[in-house]
């Protein structure tokens, strides 16, 4: 399955304006507003072997996520810098949302994968069926 890469100056809509300097608060309610657009939502660095891994699993998963690649984005850093805090860790990306939720980074997705709780977080927010 196919992960869909969104680029905020590219194929979104209203997101043309420039977020460069764009306050903290600004930069969390706008990570907020694209990670409750779709049901499963990676914020990566696209020469992140970490975040390759992460959307490696879910394709294997056949979950499609939403991909914003934060290096290709207008105001990707302070994106990144807002995701950190979201975090609480110095690793900002992969950060992944499910239905709206911050799952986590790697760690914590792949400790839900192997303890059986991914697949129900991701049945319940609409990116699995079956």
């Amino acid at each position: 399955m196919q992960t869909q890469t969104q680029s905020l100056g590219f194929s979104m809509g209203d997101s043309r304006r420039s977020m460069q300097g764009m306050s903290y608060s600004d930069a969390v309610e706008r990570v907020e507003t694209l990670a409750a657009e779709n049901a499963v939502v990676v914020f990566s660095l696209s020469s992140c072997c970490m975040c390759h891994v992460v959307k490696r699993l879910f394709c294997s998963l056949g979950v499609g996520p939403t991909v914003y690649e934060l290096d290709d984005m207008t105001g990707g850093a302070e994106l990144e810098r807002a995701l950190r805090n979201l975090v609480g860790d110095s690793q900002a990306v992969p950060a992944v949302f499910v239905g709206g939720k911050l799952l986590g980074g790697l760690d914590r997705v792949m400790a839900a994968h192997i303890s059986g709780a991914l697949i129900p977080q991701l049945k319940e927010a609409g990116a699995l069926w079956l």
